[in-house]
C-alpha cells in the first residue's frame, strides 16, 4: 500500500529519513508556502490599570525556533517568550499553540507604551531572527495623579499675597487643564508648565498661584483642580489658608465712664485684643507700667468668622492721687511687634456753685497759648489806637485871628484907629476844606467879647468856620472895610464891630 502525501515526492520522503539528514529537513514542492507573521500595526490605545492584548499569527512553514515578543524596534530584551522567566502580568492569550502567539499585558501602565514585535526566530547555537511582524503601536491613556498643593513655610500676614503650587504626575496624553479657586471663587493664574516638553510616555504638569489673603480668609480653603481627557470628572486638592493665615489683632483700651470721671467715682479700664489668628496671643494691662496692678483677664473667645478675641479689665476708684494716671494695654501675637494702646486717666474735681473740670495737659496748653495769642491782639489794637491819635493831633496847625481895634477918642467918625492897637488871638481850627469864606458877627457897641463858633458844614453849602475869642478888648469905631481875605490856604478870620 503506497502512501500518498501532497506536494513530497518517494525521494523526498527517503531523504528525509536518513538518519545522517535528521537533523534538517526541506520542505520543497510546487505547493510549498514561506511563513509569514501577522500582526495589526495599531496604534492601540489603553487606559493605565487595563489590560491591553497583542495579537500575533504566524502561517506557513520555516525553519525550526521559537516566536518572542519585543518592545521597540531594537528588540534587545524580550518581553515574553516561551522559554525564560518574564513578569507575570505578561501571558499567552492560547497557551501552547503553534499558529496564534497572542499576549495579554495586564495592569497597564504609562512606561508600557511603544511599539511591540512579534519576532520569528531560526533554532541554532545562537538563535537569529527569521522574520517579524509589522510592530503594534500601543499608546497608553494614563490618568493625572492626585495634585498635591504647597504653600508658604511660614505664616503669611493678612492683606498680602501668598505663592501656592500646585503639581500632577504620571498622565498621558500631554494636554491638560489646571484650575485655581478660592472657595469656589477662581483666581486668575499663569499657563501651566507641563514636562518634559518633547514626546513622552507620561507628564508632569506645574501651575502656581498669586492669592490675595484677608482677615476673612481663616475658614476659606484654596482648592487646585485639573481636568483631563482620560478623567470622568475634574481632580480637586484641597488646601485650608488658616494653615499659614496670620491676622494681627485690633487693640482697644476703653474707660467706663468715660473721660474725665468724677472724683472718687468708680471706673472700668477696658483692653481687648479683637480678631487675631492664630491663638499664639497673649495680653496684659498695666497701670503706669507697674506689674502690682494688672488688669484682669478673661478666657479667650472664639469669633464667629474663626478668629480670636482677648480681653482684660481694671477696676479702681478715680481717687484725686490717681489723676493723670497712665493705663498701658500690651498685645503679643508670637514673633510680631508688640501692639500697645494707652489711655490716662482725667478726673473732674466738683466744687460749691460749681464744676471745674480738668482738662487733659494738651488741652490746657491750648488754652494758655490762646490767652495770650488774645493779649497780644489787644496789645497791638490799643498802640495802633494812640498812634493815629497822635497823628491826628500833630496834623493841627494854630491859626491867627488879628482883630482889628479903633481908638476910644472923641475925635469923630473918620479918625483913624491906631494900628499898635491890634489885639491878636491864637485859634486852633480843624482843617477845613478851601471853601472857607468869612462871617461877620454883628456885637453889640457895649459888648467888648465876640464869638466865633466852629460848627459842622451844612450838605451842599459853602463851609464857614467861626472861633470863640473869650476876653478880646474891642475898642468902639465906625463901620470899615472889611479886610481882604487871606489865600485859600490860609485860615484868617477877622472881627468887626459896628457902631449904634
Amino acid at each position: 500500500m503506497t502512501m500518498d502525501t501532497p506536494g513530497l515526492s518517494s525521494r523526498d520522503l527517503l531523504t528525509c529519513l536518513l538518519p545522517p539528514l535528521l537533523l534538517f529537513c526541506s520542505w520543497s514542492g510546487a505547493k510549498g508556502q514561506d511563513l509569514e507573521v501577522l500582526q495589526p500595526p495599531g496604534p492601540l490605545s489603553v487606559s493605565a490599570g487595563e489590560t491591553l492584548t497583542l495579537t500575533c499569527t504566524v502561517r506557513g512553514t520555516g525553519p525550526p525556533g521559537g516566536v518572542k515578543w519585543h518592545k521597540g524596534s531594537d528588540k534587545k530584551q524580550p518581553i515574553y517568550s516561551d522559554r525564560g522567566q518574564y513578569p507575570s502580568r505578561v501571558t499567552r492569550v492560547v497557551a501552547g499553540s503553534q499558529t496564534d502567539f497572542s499576549i495579554r499585558i495586564s495592569n497597564i501602565r504609562p512606561e508600557d507604551a511603544g511599539t511591540y514585535y512579534c519576532v520569528k526566530y531560526r533554532a541554532a547555537a545562537q538563535e537569529t531572527e527569521f522574520k517579524s511582524g509589522v510592530g503594534t503601536e500601543v499608546s497608553v491613556i494614563a490618568t493625572p495623579s492626585q495634585p498635591s498643593i504647597e504653600g508658604p513655610t511660614s505664616r503669611v500676614l493678612s492683606g498680602t499675597s501668598a505663592t501656592f503650587n500646585c503639581t500632577s504626575d504620571g498622565f498621558s496624553p500631554r494636554a491638560i487643564k489646571v484650575t485655581w479657586l478660592k472657595d469656589n471663587t477662581r483666581i486668575v493664574s499663569p499657563e501651566p508648565t507641563v514636562l518634559p516638553e518633547g514626546d513622552s510616555i507620561s507628564y508632569q504638569v506645574l501651575s502656581s498661584a498669586q492669592v490675595p489673603l484677608t482677615r476673612d480668609d481663616v475658614k476659606s480653603q484654596l482648592i487646585c483642580q485639573i481636568e483631563h481627557e482620560t478623567l470622568q470628572s475634574p481632580l480637586r486638592e484641597f488646601f485650608k489658608l488658616r494653615d499659614i493665615l496670620r491676622v494681627p489683632p485690633r487693640v482697644k483700651l476703653e474707660a467706663n465712664p468715660a473721660n474725665p470721671v468724677p472724683l472718687n467715682e468708680s471706673v472700668t479700664f477696658s483692653c481687648s485684643a479683637e480678631g487675631f489668628y492664630p491663638e499664639d496671643t497673649t495680653l496684659a494691662l498695666t497701670l503706669n507700667s507697674s506689674l502690682s496692678e494688672t488688669g484682669t483677664a478673661e478666657p479667650m473667645a472664639q469669633n464667629g468668622d474663626g478668629t480670636f478675641t482677648l480681653r482684660s479689665s481694671l477696676k479702681l476708684n478715680a481717687t484725686e492721687e490717681r489723676n493723670q494716671s497712665a493705663f498701658t494695654c500690651l498685645v503679643t501675637q508670637n514673633s510680631q511687634p508688640v501692639a500697645t494702646e494707652t489711655s490716662v486717666l482725667n478726673i473732674r474735681v466738683l466744687t460749691e456753685g460749681s464744676e471745674s473740670v480738668s482738662m487733659e495737659p494738651d488741652e490746657k496748653k491750648i488754652y494758655i497759648i490762646s490767652a495770650v495769642v488774645c493779649a497780644l491782639l489787644v496789645v497791638l489794637v490799643v498802640t495802633i489806637i494812640y498812634f493815629i491819635h497822635a497823628r491826628h493831633n500833630k496834623d493841627k496847625e494854630p491859626t491867627s485871628v488879628r482883630l482889628h481895634e479903633s481908638e476910644k477918642a472923641s475925635g469923630g467918625a473918620n479918625q483913624e484907629p491906631d494900628p499898635n492897637n491890634v489885639t491878636y488871638a491864637d485859634l486852633n481850627f480843624e482843617k477845613a476844606p478851601k471853601k472857607s469864606p468869612q462871617q461877620v458877627v454883628e456885637i453889640s457897641q457895649q459888648s467888648e467879647y465876640a464869638s466865633i463858633q466852629t460848627v459842622p458844614p451844612a450838605p451842599n453849602d459853602e463851609n464857614v468856620t467861626y472861633a470863640d475869642l473869650d476876653m478880646v478888648h474891642l475898642s468902639k469905631a465906625p463901620k470899615r472895610p472889611a479886610p481882604q481875605p487871606e489865600e485859600t490856604s490860609s485860615e484868617y478870620a477877622s472881627v468887626q464891630v459896628r457902631g449904634k
